[in-house]
């Protein structure tokens, strides 16, 4: 079992204010973060992203297990996770997140492929602890 851990900071209103986010890493350092970039599509920082590319992660290293359990070994994978937040009711909800693989895997066909995909996709604790609709495109390299 392990634990880590991220932080975050916040100055002002929701509108006016700023925070800062970091993490047990470093990967992320007091990296600035707000309203206009979280809800109004200006560059900068917001909490979906990291959602997102902690699950891309997840699912790729989950499916890099299960290959092995296979007998099979990827020469290479790339995941994107879309992550969509939303207005629900009162307030936002994440309602979606739809991953994108590309992978080159020798030796594997498509349709085997295709179910383990599906399982890191269901396994992976990232998409575990989201209470969400999980959709995947999986797109094997020949």
């Amino acid at each position: 079992m392990t634990t880590t851990h991220g932080s975050a900071k916040w100055q002002g209103g929701i509108k006016d204010g700023k925070g800062a986010i970091s993490t047990k890493s470093g990967a992320l350092s007091d990296y600035p973060y707000g309203f206009a970039s979280r809800f109004e599509g200006k560059p900068g920082f917001n909490p979906e992203e990291l959602i997102g590319a902690a699950h891309a992660a997840c699912f790729t290293m989950a499916l890099s297990l299960i290959l092995g359990e296979a007998k099979l070994t990827a020469e290479h994978m790339e995941t994107k996770a879309d992550v969509t937040l939303e207005k629900v009711g009162d307030g936002f909800a994440i309602t979606a997140v739809h991953l994108a693989l590309n992978a080159k895997i020798p030796g594997a066909d498509n349709a085997r492929f295709q179910e383990l995909a599906g399982k890191a996709k269901a396994g992976c604790p990232v998409s575990k602890l989201l209470n969400t609709e999980i959709t995947l495109d999986a797109t094997l390299q020949g």
